[in-house]
C-alpha cells in the first residue's frame, strides 16, 4: 500500500468526532464513563488498522499518520486548550483552599510515587533496568492525568470539594511528574546532577514556570481591560494566551508549560471571569466546553490506537516475552499500592489544611489516579528516543516503556474509571442529604403549581383550540407521583436539634447562593465594576465555609474595602476648590459605596427569592433576620458618605442609570432586528453608536451638578404634578430638614401636624396595629408622601414612621393641605390617591410590597370611582381589592366597617393575591364578603390585581416563544431590566393603557407617574413648552410610537443635559454649628431664577446651599439668601 496522503490525517478526526458523538449519546444515562468508551473505540480501530495489515484504507492512512505523531506535537496541540479549560473552570476559593492539599499530593506525592514504583520495577522486573532507567518510569507513571480525571469527575458529579482537591492535585501532579521525568530522563541520557543541581533544576523548571504562568495572565488581562463588547476577540485571545504560554515554557524558557498554562487558566479564575459578562460569558464557557470536548475524543481515541499499534507492530517481541503481560497485571497493583502509601502517608497533613479529608473521600482519591495520554505521550518520546542512533537506551527499552505506559493507562481507565461511580454509591458518597430531599420534594409541588399556571394560560388557542391537562400531566413525568398532600421542608419535630441545625446551614447556603447571583446580574446590568464584583464574589466564598459554624458573615469579607476616613469630614470643610474635593473623593469612596450598595441589594433580593419560595418559615426568618443585622455596617458607611459628601452617591448612581439605559437601549434594537423590525445593516448603525457611548461612559465617566432645593421639590411626584396655582403658595409654606438614621418623623396614635416629602433616603415603618409579618422589607424610599392620609381623614397615625437612613426631607403643614384640597375638587381626588400609596403597602405589604412606586401608580391612576353614596351598593369583581380610605360600610351580615380597611370578594382565590385564609382572619382590618353598602358618604380605591400580574406573565409568554431574556432575579431586582417589557400590557376596552395615562395634558396622577419615573427630566407642571413631550393637535394620535414602549421624555434644547460634566463646585459649603436651623422657604423669585441659571457654570450666581453638620443625626440644610422656617420636633424625645 502507498504512503498515506496528509489529508487522510482530516478523515480520521471526523471518524473519531463521530464515535465521540455517538458514544456520548449512548452513553447518556449510563453508568459507563465516555472516556472509557472512547478508549475501547480507539483501541479496537488500532487493532483493525494493524491486526489487518492496513486493511481500513484511507481511514487507516489516517489512522498511521496520528499514531506516528510526534509526541511533544501531540502534546503542544491537546494540552494547552485541555489544561486552560480545566484550570479556568475552577473556583478560586475553592483553590486556594485545598491548595495545601494540592502541594503536598503533586509535590512530596510524586516524588514518593516515583521512587516506589522505581524500586518495585528494579527490584521485581526481569529487564536488568539501571536504577536511573526504572525511576524513569516511576516519574512517568506517577503523573494522575487531569484530562482522564477532570473528564471523570465531570460525569460523576462529585462534590465540589473533592472535586477541587482531585482536579487540582492532577494538574499540579502532571506538571511535577513531568518535571521529575526530565530530570531522570536526562539522567539516562548521560548527564549527571548532584543533589544541589537537581534541587536547583526542580526549582527553576516548577518556579520559573508559575512566574511565567503569572506574567502571561497579567498582560492578558490587562488586554482584555481595553477591550469592549467584542466577544470574539476576547475568546481568541484566551486561546491564543494559551498556547503561546505552553510554547514559550516548553520551547524558549525550557520550564514546565502544563504548570505554565495551569498558573494561567487559576489566574484568569481568579481575577477575569468577571471580565467576561452576558452573552460574552456564555460564549467563553460554550467554546472552551467544545474545544474541550473534541481535543478529549481525539485524545483519547487516538491513546487507544497508540496502545493498539504499541502491541501489534511489536507482536514479535511479545510473543517471545510472554511474562510480559503479566509484569503488566503485577505493574497495575504497583501502581495501586504505591498510590495508597502515599495517600495513606500523607493523610494526617491533608486532614489538617483546607476542608480536611475524611476516610471516604481518601479512598476515592485512590482510587481515582487515572492514568492518561501525558504519560504516554511521554512513554512515546522515550521510544523515539531509544529507536535513534544512541548508546543510553536500547529500543527494547522504549518498547516496553509505551507497552507499559499504555497498558496502564488502559487499565486505569477501564477497572477504576468505570468503577468510581459504583464506589461512590458503596460509599454513599452519591445521595443527597435528608434536608436537600424535603426541599427536592418541595420544589416538585411547586413546579405543580407552575404547570397549572403555565396551562392555564396557555390552555386555549384560537386557531387550534383547547387542550387536555390529564394528557399533559401525563408527559411531565417527574410530577406524576406527587399524590400526599405537600408538606413544608422546614415542617419538623421542634425537638429535632440536628435537623433543625441542618435546615438553618441549608437556608443560609441557598440565600448565599442568591447574593452571589444577584451580583452577577448587576455585573452585567454595569451596577458593579470588574474588580467589585471580584470582592463581593469572594466575600460570599468564604462566608458559604463557615455556614455551619457562624451565622452569616459574608459582610467580614468587605470590611476592609469599605472606609471612610474622619479626615474626609475636614476636606469636605476646608477652602480647597469643590471640584477638586469631589474628584478625589469620589475616586476613593467610589469602591466602597459600590460594594455597601451592591450588597444591600443583593441581599435584599436574595431574602425576597427565599421568601417567596418558602414563604413564612421559622428557619427562613431566622435566615432573613441575619441578612438584615449584616446589613447595618454597609448602611452606616453610605449614611456617612451622604452626610458628608452627598454628590459623590449622585455622581455613582448617575454612572449606574446611564451604563443601564445604554445597555437596553442595545438590547431593545438587536430585538427590533430579530423580530425583522430591522435589518441587520440597521441595526448595527444604531447599536455602534450605542457601543461608543458606552466605551465614552466607561473610559470618562461623568461627573454631576447636585440638585438644588427647588429641583427636589419640583420633581416630587405629589408637588411636581400640581398645577403651578396651587403649587407655588404651597412652596413658600414648605420646610426643609435633614434627619439622621434613627429619628421618628412621627408615632402612631399621634395627632398629624402635616405631611413628609421623602427626597433622599428611606424611612422604615413599624405598627402595633398593622401585620408585619408578610413585610419583608418595610421601607418607604424618596418620592413617597407620607402622613397624607391621616392628614386627609384626620385620624391619629396608623403607623410609625422611622428613618432608616440619612432622610432629606421637606414637611408641610396640616392646615396648608387642607387649604389645598379645598381649593379644587381634582386636587382632593388627587392627593386621596396619593394617600393610597402608601395605604397600600401599609395594609398589603405581601402585594404592593415587591412592586415599585410608578407600577402602584398605573394601578391608581385606572381607577374607575372613588365616591360612593349612602346606601350604594358595591360589588368587587373577582380579581379586584378594594381599600376604603374614607366613610362607611356594612357587609350583609351589618358589620362596620371602618376605614383603612382592605375589601376581598368573597368568591377569590386569595393565593393569586399573595394572601391565605389564616392571614387574613389574623387582621381586624381585611373583610371578605359578597357585596359591601356605603353607609355614609365612602372613598374607595380599586386595584385590578390581575392587571398587576401581566407583565410577569408577558415575559413568561415572550421567553415561551423563544426570545432570550436577560438573567434577572426579582421584580425588584429586575428593574431597569424590565424596561420595556413591563409595559407591553395588553387591556380592555374600559382600561388605559400606561401610554394613554402618561400623555393625559390634564391629569394630575399622568404628571405624578411621570416624575416618579424620569424625575428631573421632566418640567414642573404649567412649564408649557419646557415640558417632557412635544403637543400635538387635539385628536391626533401618535402613530409613530408604540404603546408598549415607555418614551423616554425628550429635552428641550433650553434646558440643561441629563448628565453634566461639571460638579456644583462652589454652591455647596460646609460649617458645623451646635444647633440644626431648618431650611429656608424658595419664593417665587428664587425659583424662577434657579429654572433661568440651569445652564450656567458653577461660579455663577444661584442658590447657595449649606449644610450644618452636628451629628450624624442631625444635619439639615438652608439656604443662606432666605429667612430660616423650622421643621416640627421629632417624635422621639
Amino acid at each position: 500500500m502507498g504512503e498515506p496522503e496528509p489529508d487522510d490525517a482530516v478523515l480520521f478526526v471526523g471518524v473519531s468526532l463521530v464515535l465521540g458523538i455517538a458514544s456520548r449519546h449512548l452513553l447518556r444515562g449510563t453508568r459507563v464513563p465516555y472516556t472509557v468508551a472512547l478508549l475501547v473505540l480507539g483501541v479496537a480501530l488500532g487493532s483493525l488498522e494493524y491486526g489487518t495489515q492496513h486493511g481500513l484504507g484511507k481511514l487507516g492512512a489516517g489512522i498511521r499518520i496520528w499514531a506516528n505523531i510526534n509526541p511533544d506535537l501531540l502534546l503542544a496541540v491537546f494540552l494547552p486548550a485541555l489544561l486552560f479549560e480545566s484550570s479556568f473552570s475552577m473556583e478560586i476559593h475553592q483553590i486556594k483552599r485545598c491548595m495545601a492539599q494540592m502541594v503536598l499530593l503533586a509535590g512530596p506525592g510524586v516524588v514518593l510515587s516515583t521512587f516506589l514504583l522505581g524500586s518495585a520495577v528494579k527490584l521485581t522486573f526481569p529487564y536488568d533496568w539501571s536504577w536511573k532507567t526504572s525511576l524513569l518510569l516511576g516519574g512517568l507513571l506517577s503523573a494522575t492525568d487531569p484530562v482522564a480525571v477532570v473528564a471523570l469527575l465531570k460525569e460523576l458529579g462529585a462534590s465540589k470539594k473533592l472535586s477541587t482537591i482531585i482536579e487540582g492535585e492532577s494538574l499540579m501532579n502532571d506538571g511535577t511528574a513531568i518535571v521529575v521525568y526530565q530530570l531522570f530522563y536526562r539522567m539516562v541520557l548521560g548527564r549527571t546532577f548532584d543533589a544541589g543541581l537537581i534541587i536547583k533544576f526542580l526549582s527553576e523548571v516548577s518556579l520559573g514556570a508559575v512566574a511565567l504562568g503569572l506574567a502571561f495572565g497579567i498582560v492578558s488581562v490587562l488586554w482584555l481591560g481595553f477591550i469592549f463588547n467584542d466577544t470574539i476577540i476576547e475568546i481568541s485571545l484566551t486561546l491564543a494566551v494559551s498556547y503561546i504560554a505552553f510554547f514559550t515554557a516548553q520551547d524558549s524558557l525550557e520550564v514546565s508549560g502544563v504548570l505554565t498554562v495551569m498558573t494561567l487558566g487559576m489566574f484568569y479564575a481568579a481575577f477575569a471571569k468577571t471580565a467576561f459578562k452576558g452573552e460574552s460569558q456564555q460564549s467563553l464557557h460554550h467554546f472552551w466546553e467544545m474545544v474541550a470536548y473534541i481535543a478529549n475524543t481525539l485524545i483519547f481515541i487516538l491513546s487507544g490506537v497508540v496502545i493498539a499499534d504499541g502491541v501489534l507492530q511489536n507482536n514479535v517481541h511479545f510473543e517471545r516475552h510472554g511474562t510480559s503481560w503479566g509484569f503488566l497485571l503485577l505493574l497495575y497493583v504497583f501502581v495501586q499500592i504505591s498510590r495508597l502509601i502515599v495517600v495513606s502517608v500523607l493523610y494526617p497533613l491533608l486532614c489538617q489544611f483546607g476542608y480536611g479529608l475524611d476516610f471516604k473521600e481518601a479512598m476515592i482519591l485512590v482510587w481515582s489516579g487515572l492514568r492518561g495520554a501525558v504519560a504516554l505521550s511521554l512513554s512515546l518520546s522515550v521510544k523515539r528516543t531509544s529507536d535513534a542512533v544512541q548508546h543510553y537506551l536500547k529500543p527494547e527499552v522504549g518498547t516496553m516503556f509505551v507497552f507499559f505506559t499504555g497498558g496502564i493507562v488502559f487499565l486505569t481507565l477501564i477497572f477504576n474509571g468505570s468503577t468510581t461511580q459504583f464506589l461512590l454509591h458503596i460509599l454513599g458518597m452519591d445521595k443527597l442529604s435528608a434536608t436537600k430531599l424535603r426541599v427536592l420534594k418541595y420544589t416538585r409541588y411547586e413546579m405543580l403549581n407552575k404547570a397549572l399556571e403555565a396551562f392555564g394560560e396557555l390552555r386555549d388557542d384560537e386557531e387550534l383550540g383547547p387542550a387536555d391537562w390529564a394528557t399533559v400531566k401525563k408527559h411531565i413525568t417527574c410530577l406524576n407521583d406527587l399524590d400526599d398532600d405537600p408538606e413544608h421542608p422546614h415542617d419538623v419535630d421542634d425537638k429535632d436539634d440536628h435537623v433543625h441545625t441542618m435546615n438553618i446551614r441549608d437556608i443560609r447556603v441557598r440565600l448565599l447562593n442568591g447574593v452571589q447571583a444577584a451580583y452577577w446580574a448587576m455585573l452585567e446590568e454595569g451596577r458593579i465594576s470588574q474588580a467589585t464584583a471580584n470582592i463581593l464574589m469572594r466575600s460570599v466564598d468564604e462566608a458559604m465555609d463557615l455556614v455551619s459554624r457562624q451565622p452569616l458573615c459574608d459582610w467580614k469579607g468587605l470590611k476592609s474595602n469599605v472606609q471612610f476616613p474622619s479626615y474626609y469630614r475636614f476636606l469636605q470643610m476646608s477652602r480647597l476648590p469643590r471640584k477638586l474635593v469631589t474628584y478625589f473623593t469620589v475616586e476613593r469612596l467610589e469602591s466602597g459605596c459600590y460594594i455597601c450598595a451592591a450588597f444591600l441589594r443583593a441581599h435584599r433580593i436574595a431574602r425576597r427569592q427565599l421568601h417567596d419560595f418558602l414563604g413564612d418559615s421559622e428557619v427562613a426568618r431566622i435566615v432573613i433576620d441575619e441578612s438584615n443585622a449584616e446589613g447595618e455596617e454597609a448602611r452606616k458607611f453610605l449614611e456617612d458618605v451622604r452626610v458628608t459628601f452627598p454628590q459623590v452617591l449622585r455622581v455613582l448612581k448617575t454612572r449606574q442609570v446611564t451604563y443601564s439605559v445604554l445597555t437596553h437601549l442595545s438590547e431593545y434594537i438587536q430585538n427590533l432586528q430579530k423580530t425583522g423590525l430591522l435589518e441587520e445593516k440597521e441595526m448595527v448603525h444604531l447599536d455602534d453608536a450605542l457601543q461608543t457611548d458606552l466605551k465614552k461612559l466607561k473610559r470618562n465617566p461623568p461627573l454631576v451638578k447636585m440638585p438644588r432645593v427647588s429641583d427636589l421639590l419640583n420633581t416630587h411626584p405629589l408637588v411636581g404634578a400640581l398645577p403651578a396655582a396651587a403649587r407655588d403658595p404651597l412652596l413658600s409654606n414648605t420646610k426643609e430638614t435633614v434627619r439622621g438614621h434613627g429619628t421618628i418623623l412621627y408615632r402612631e396614635g399621634s395627632r398629624p401636624t402635616g405631611i413628609w416629602l421623602i427626597s433622599i433616603g428611606v424611612v422604615k415603618w413599624t405598627s402595633q396595629r398593622l401585620s408585619r409579618r408578610h413585610s419583608l422589607d418595610p421601607i418607604l424610599s424618596h418620592g413617597s408622601t407620607l402622613g397624607l392620609y391621616e392628614v386627609l381623614i384626620g385620624k391619629p397615625c396608623i403607623c410609625d414612621m422611622i428613618t432608616d437612613s440619612v432622610v432629606h426631607c421637606f414637611f408641610i403643614e396640616a392646615e396648608k393641605i387642607d387649604e389645598l384640597r379645598h381649593s379644587d375638587p381634582s386636587i382632593e381626588d388627587f392627593l386621596w390617591q396619593e394617600s393610597a400609596l402608601v395605604i397600600a403597602r401599609l395594609l398589603l405589604p405581601q402585594i404592593f410590597e415587591k412592586m415599585a412606586m410608578h407600577e402602584i401608580r398605573v394601578l391608581v391612576a385606572e381607577r374607575l370611582r372613588m365616591n360612593y353614596i349612602k346606601g350604594e351598593d358595591i360589588e368587587l369583581e373577582q380579581n379586584y381589592i378594594g381599600i376604603l380610605l374614607e366613610g362607611f360600610l356594612k357587609t350583609r351580615n351589618q358589620n362596620l366597617i371602618t376605614p383603612p380597611a382592605v375589601l376581598l370578594p368573597s368568591n377569590a382565590d386569595l393565593s393569586l393575591f399573595g394572601l391565605e385564609s389564616s392571614a387574613v382572619n389574623l387582621v381586624d382590618y381585611c373583610h371578605t364578603a359578597p357585596s359591601y353598602q356605603a353607609e355614609a358618604r365612602a372613598r374607595i380605591i380599586f386595584f385590578d390585581m390581575g392587571r398587576a400580574s401581566e407583565a410577569e406573565a408577558d415575559l413568561q409568554r415572550t421567553a415561551s416563544l423563544g426570545h432570550e431574556l436577560p438573567r434577572t432575579m426579582s421584580k425588584e431586582h429586575s428593574g431597569l431590566l424590565r424596561w420595556p417589557e413591563s409595559f407591553r400590557r395588553s387591556r380592555g376596552g374600559h382600561n388605559a393603557s400606561l401610554s394613554e395615562i402618561r400623555n393625559q395634558p390634564d391629569s394630575f396622577s399622568a404628571r405624578a407617574l411621570q416624575l416618579s419615573m424620569y424625575g428631573s427630566m421632566v418640567s414642573p407642571s404649567g412649564q408649557g413648552a419646557q415640558g417632557h413631550r412635544r403637543h400635538r393637535p387635539r385628536g391626533m394620535p401618535n402613530k409613530r410610537h408604540s404603546s408598549s414602549y415607555p418614551r423616554v421624555p425628550s429635552r428641550p434644547a433650553n434646558t440643561r443635559p441629563l448628565l453634566s460634566v461639571q460638579s456644583e463646585g462652589s454652591n455647596m459649603k460646609r460649617e458645623a454649628t451646635t444647633t440644626a436651623p431648618a431650611p429656608a422657604t424658595s419664593t417665587d423669585q428664587q425659583q424662577q431664577k434657579v429654572m433661568q441659571d440651569d445652564n450656567s457654570s458653577d461660579d455663577s450666581a444661584g442658590e447657595e446651599v449649606i449644610v450644618r453638620v452636628d451629628s450624624p443625626s442631625m444635619l439639615s440644610f438652608r439656604q443662606s439668601a432666605a429667612g430660616v422656617r423650622s421643621p416640627p420636633p421629632s417624635q422621639d424625645q
